[in-house]
């Protein structure tokens, strides 16, 4: 992430055009409506590969089944499940501590509410949440003494709640949606070269240089990295604050790629989609598809660590079968004279 890194990567990211955006308001169906009755069957597989980097410093969790594992701490509706990739740079200790502290960070610390049911008022407490939990973890990596005021880590969090899905994203790892095969970007990518990220830089007294900020990032939000950023309380063009999208998931979503940015210098979302697609409808396998997907991005000549993780909303049997998988019928026709020796025959 940083330019020492850049020193060593040769492969400019390329050209890949980018998957659409939801349109939110569109997206929140009434109880009413046809996918008002889906229940989201979450499964999930991760893999992490530390590719042709000399150190790994990727994190991810996946947690499928979050209120078993956060026990009397909250009640939440079912399903509920929350997974993160954090992708670590100037060492690994950011991304390790922010992994460790997960739980602590975003449910525990950031007094996460309890419902029974999910309706607006309840979605704009978890976005709060959600962004008090990432400050509160970039707070800590300033006081946390084994970990380097140089090191840092991107952030993207995805949480489910009953039908509710919302992805906090802070740098360059990304969160893509299929639906119906179509990959929809549940993320944006945090990089300098990005108009609406420079212009909020350079307004913070911050500049861009050959792509970095401050001639040493490549990314524009990130938690740690506290040697460049201001002191605490002041605005500095590195911040910690997460953007989210959010939807209410129907029928029509098959499944989530989480990855960090190794994967998305050489694919492009829909790539990503369609190939974890074709592996699900092959062998129902999500970790499968998630080490099929780094093997993928090695094989294009990624230059950085690779973090998967592939979270599957329906079983096979609710989705369309592959035509591999389906019974096929052959039909022919008989002849009169065959028919007649036939009868004769079964006579």
């Amino acid at each position: 992430m940083g330019a020492e890194a850049a020193e060593v990567q040769v492969v400019v990211r390329r050209n890949i055009p980018p998957a659409p955006v939801l349109d939110l308001d569109a997206d929140i169906k009434s109880p009413d409506s046809p996918g008002a009755k889906f229940v989201p069957s979450i499964r999930s597989g991760g893999f992490a590969d530390i590719g042709p980097r000399r150190y790994m410093e990727d994190e991810h969790i996946r947690i499928d089944d979050l209120s078993s594992h956060l026990g009397s701490l909250l009640t939440l509706p079912e399903p509920s499940a929350f997974y993160g990739v954090f992708d670590g740079h100037g060492g690994p200790e950011a991304a390790a501590y922010v992994k460790r502290s997960a739980i602590r960070f975003f449910f525990q610390d950031s007094n996460f509410p309890e419902t029974s049911q999910v309706d607006d008022a309840f979605v704009v407490e978890v976005e709060n949440c959600l962004r008090k939990g990432f400050l509160l973890a970039d707070t800590a990596l300033a006081d946390e003494s084994t970990v380097s005021t140089s090191s840092g880590t991107t952030a993207l969090t995805a949480l489910v709640i009953g039908r509710l899905l919302m992805v906090a994203n802070a740098g360059d790892c990304r969160a893509v949606l299929c639906r119906k095969g179509e990959a929809i970007d549940m993320s944006k990518d945090h990089r300098p070269t990005y108009p609406s990220e420079r212009r909020r830089v350079e307004e913070l007294g911050g500049f861009i240089d050959d792509g970095y900020l401050n001639g040493v990032l490549s990314v524009t939000r990130a938690l740690g990295d506290w040697d460049m950023k201001f002191p605490r309380g002041s605005s500095s063009p590195l911040i910690a604050e997460p953007e989210f999208r959010q939807i209410i998931l129907t029928e029509e979503d098959e499944f989530l790629v989480i990855g960090c940015d190794g994967i998305w210098d050489v694919m492009s979302s829909q790539q990503a989609v369609s190939l974890v697609r074709r592996g699900l409808r092959r062998h129902d396998d999500p970790e499968q598809c998630a080490k099929d997907l780094v093997m993928e991005a090695l094989r294009l000549n990624t230059f950085d660590n690779l973090t998967v993780v592939i979270v599957s909303f329906t079983c096979l049997d609710q989705t369309e079968q592959s035509p591999t998988r389906q019974k096929k019928l052959r039909c022919c026709s008989l002849s009169a004279e065959a028919l007649c020796s036939l009868r004769s025959f079964l006579d």
